[in-house]
Order: structure tokens, then sequence, then C-alpha cells
């Protein structure tokens, strides 16, 4: 009997021993970041580019924000916060947007020096989208109030990144769950946004915890540790409970199989080196590249035939013979759908547009849309006269295209109403479907070959997963060179091209779903009155007592 109480009394030294370890080791982690907060903030900001496609790594994302959480948690005013949050973002945008920089190695000798250029002003300009966040915090002292606030202005800002100036709504941290479509499905009912503050409430809960826990280690005893964990942090469990395994549940349980519907497709990627794309002398062998790829025969003829963006070099609206070279293979009601850059009078002027046409086996034009979302600094220049004499030689080396008007559905007969985007027009959440006409496919044309080999293809990929998702409606995606495929309405990877793939693929198309979903039906109104509350809400409880102290 004595020697099994002494096993006991062995055992229970041993597992005090070993939490005391842990503890340790923790205080040495929590002491490092506690004197060095900025370098820590720049560090998790770097490392959150792991969050996204094609890594995903969840365990690396989650880590970065309970960092970032317990860093602000511990400063104090909202200047301090500011500055945390800023060096945050820069490190969160430098990094994720590092792959804007491979345009300019396409030529290397004359722009190669813009890219650390652009990877500065990146993270420059867009922290202050993590920094206003943070200093939002400053708006109470509550602990839990400061969570409130800092998730409901987090997806406020990626908001507003969405049209300040144009908007660039990338990587918005929703994204980050594209891993698993069941987890993406609540974006049918409040866009991406919704999935956007799931995940911040869901990574950032755990920088409460931590609070809680490091005012434990001083406690006497394990016993003691493990109550006051559990007395002062179950809601924090709860909440990262309901939103991750609630939300995938939900998912799951939302996936149905689709029917597919009568209409087969080939998308053809022809995978051309952007060094070759436009050069002239190559323009005939390109475009008979993509004749060829598309009139390759198969078991079933496809009903249409898609290119990818600017994949003509010649007008396939004016140029008659390229266009009769173009649809020479089709037959019957079969389509071409290809992308061009057109001319024509755009508001008083003739400029050029990036533009979607279709074809039929007639060479008649039966549909033509213009892109409308350009690409600052790719199809315009913001504020071009005014900038500094250095930067002008690029500006003069980029066009000014000419906008469309908006998004547009075609309605052809015998076949499925459709949509159009074109290139990263697709990022762009509410946006890719006409509100007074909602197509039943959307087709993407688009043209990643300029990023080379890079996170910019498969994240561009995930954005049009999420449309998917959040219109109800199948998205066919075509690049020259990229990812092409099909995803279906809930977001599901049906078909899939890979990058620097070259070949073409047939299909059958599944169809949308029969009713609008309810984040086309709202749009972005209901998710931003949502986080408006929760910022209100921490913003009340300031003269409350404490919940996490």
């Amino acid at each position: 009997m004595e020697h099994e109480e002494q096993e006991k009394k062995t055992r229970e030294i041993a597992q005090e021993f070993k939490a005391k370890q842990r503890r340790n080791w923790l205080l040495v982690l929590l002491r490092y970041l506690a004197k060095h907060p900025k370098i820590s903030s720049l560090t998790v900001g770097l490392l959150s580019v792991f969050s996204f496609a094609p890594y995903f790594n969840f365990v690396v994302a989650c880590g970065c924000f309970v960092v970032l959480m317990h860093l602000l948690l511990e400063t104090d005013g909202w200047k301090e916060k500011f500055k945390l949050g800023y060096i945050f973002g820069f490190g969160y945008f430098a990094a994720g947007f590092a792959w804007i920089g491979n345009a300019v190695l396409v030529e290397p000798d004359e722009f190669g020096w813009l890219y650390p250029v652009i990877l500065v002003l990146a993270g420059s300009f867009f922290g202050l989208f993590a920094a206003v966040p943070a200093a939002c915090m400053g708006l109470t002292r509550d602990k839990f109030g400061e969570w409130l606030v800092f998730c409901g202005m987090w997806v406020i800002a990626e908001w507003v990144r969405s049209w300040f100036l144009t908007g660039f709504p990338w990587n918005l941290l929703g994204y980050s769950w594209a891993f698993n479509p069941e987890l993406i499905q609540n974006a049918a009912i409040g866009g991406v946004y919704l999935t956007s503050l799931l995940v911040i409430m869901a990574y950032t809960v755990w920088g409460l915890l931590l609070n809680v826990y490091i005012e434990s280690l001083y406690a006497d005893s394990v016993d003691n540790i493990m109550k006051r964990l559990f007395k002062r942090s179950y809601i924090a469990v709860l909440i990262m409970v309901i939103v991750f395994w609630g939300n995938l549940l939900w998912g799951k349980a939302r996936i149905v199989d689709m029917q597919t519907g009568n209409v087969t497709v080939r998308i053809v990627q022809p995978s051309i080196p952007q060094t070759m794309k436009w050069t002239r002398e190559l323009a005939e062998d390109n475009f008979q590249t993509y004749i060829n790829l598309s009139s390759t025969k198969s078991d079933k003829r496809p009903d249409w035939v898609i290119w990818g963006e600017t994949a003509s070099p010649f007008r396939l609206d004016e140029d008659e013979e390229h266009r009769a070279r173009a649809v020479d293979f089709l037959e019957d009601k079969e389509l071409l759908i290809s992308g061009m850059v057109s001319y024509h009078d755009n508001r008083g002027k003739f400029l050029p547009h990036n533009s979607m046409v279709i074809v039929d086996a007639k060479g008649e034009v039966r549909g033509y849309y213009d892109k409308s979302h350009l690409v600052p600094f790719g199809e315009y220049i913001p504020l071009r006269k005014y900038l500094p004499k250095f930067l002008r030689p690029v500006a003069n080396a980029i066009g000014e295209f000419g906008r469309g008007n908006g998004a547009k559905t075609f309605a052809i007969e015998n076949y499925p109403l459709l949509g159009g985007a074109i290139c990263y027009e697709i990022i762009f959440p509410h946006e890719v479907a006409d509100r007074q006409a909602r197509p039943e496919v959307i087709v993407n044309l688009t043209n990643d070959g300029w990023y080379g080999e890079s996170a910019g293809p498969y994240q561009h990929w995930v954005a049009a997963m999420f449309r998917a998702v959040e219109e109800g409606i199948p998205v066919v995606r075509v690049a020259n060179n990229g990812i092409s495929g099909m995803i279906n309405a809930f977001g599901e990877e049906k078909i899939k091209m890979a990058l620097n793939e070259v070949g073409y693929r047939d299909f059958e198309l599944e169809k949308a779903l029969a009713k609008s979903t309810v984040y086309s039906r709202f749009g972005n109104l209901p998710i931003i009155i949502l986080c408006l509350i929760l910022v209100a809400v921490g913003v009340i409880r300031r003269h409350r007592r404490q919940v996490v102290r």
C-alpha cells in the first residue's frame, strides 16, 4: 500500500515538474515578445502569408493572430496599438502582395529595379488597413471589448479596401479557409466578409485565452491554473467551437450534388510565355496554337470553346479574316468565347478596351463585354500627371484603357444565361453579376502569366471559388496561363488545369442554384451592420468591469 502511494506521489511530482517546465518555456517566449513587440509584430505579419493559397497553413495562421492579439492587449494607448498594427500590416501585405512584383520581372532590364519598391509601397499603404482596427481598440479599456472592436473593425477595413481608390480586395482573411469548401459555405449568407469575421474571431479569441493563462502562470498549483482557465475563458473556448466546428458541420450539410446541364464546354490553356505573348512576329503562331487546341476532336463536340483574356491578338469583332479562321472548327449552334483588345469610343475618347467577345459558327458576333474594373498601374495610372519624374518612364509604358459599363448578362438561345468577368474583376465581392438579370454561369477570362511561379495565380483561383459560393453560380475560369477550370455553385473544384499546363479540357457545365443566395440579394450591408454592432458593444463595455482580468 505504501509502495502504491509512493508511486502516486512520484507521478504527481513529475507532472508538476513538467507543468512548470512548460510554464517556464512560455514565460521565456512571452518575455521576448514583451521586450521586442515591434520585431515580433513584423515577424508574425510576414509569416501570416502562409495563411493563404497555396500554403493554407492553419496552425501558422492561427499562431500569427494569437501573437498579434496578445501584443495589442498588452499595449496601452491607441497610438502604440496603431504602431504595432501598422508594423504587422506592413509585413502582412508586403509578403502577401509580393507576387505583384513578378510582373515587372517580365522585362527585368527595364523595370526590375521596381520590385523592392513595389513591396515597400504595398506594405506602407495597405498596412494602414491593419493599423486602424488596432488603434480602435483604444476606444475601450475592457479586454473583451477590445477583442470585439478589433474583430469588427478588421472586417470593416477589408470592406473599405474593396472600394477605396477603386479598391484592391486581395487576400481577404476569409480566403484562408478556402482549403475546405465546407468551411466557406457561410459566404452564401454574408459573403467573404462573413468568413473573414469568423476567421478573425476564431483565431484571436486564443489571444484572450493567452492573457488569462499569463496571469495564471503565477498561481500556486496546476489545479488552480485549470480552475481559473475554466472559470474565466469558457466563453472564449465556446466561441471557437461554435465558429469553427459549427460552421464546418453546417457547410457539410449544405453541399449537395449538382446536376449538369446540356452544355459541353472546352477550355483552352496554351500557357504561352508572357515574353512571347505580345511579340508581333509570333502573333500568327500564338493564334494558331489556340485554334489547334480548340479543334482537336473528342468523343463529344463542345458547345462552347473558351479562350482566355486577350487570347486573340486580332480584333475578332472587325477582322473578318481572322474571325473566320477562329470559328472555322465550329458547327451549328456552337460558340467561341474569347478575350481580345478592342478599340472604340468610350465617353468621348477613342481608347483600347480589354474585351470579351462571343462569336457563333457563322462568324456573327453574339455578345460583347468590356472590362469595367481596371487594374491600377496595369491598365491605367491613377493621377498620372502628378507622378514624380523618375516614375514617368514606367507610366509611359502603361497604356490607358477604357472602362466598360459594369456586369452584363448574355441571353443566347438554347444556352444558360451567361455573365462575363475579365481578370481581376473576379476578386470584387457582389460585383460580378448583373442584379437585374442573374446569370446562370460566370465566365472569367484571365491571364496570370505575368506572375510566373508565384502565389498570385492560386490566390486568384480562390477568389473565384468565393464568388461562386456567394452568388450560387458556377464559375468557368480560363487563363492563357494560370489555373483554369470549373468551380460549381458550392465552391467545389470540379475541373482544374494546373499552372503552366498546356492543353484543353472538356466537361459538362453544372447548373446554378435554383434560388439566388442571401448574399446575392442583400450584399454587404448586413455583415457591415453586424460588425458595427460588435464595435458598439465593445465600446459600451468601456465603463463596465473588465471580464478578462
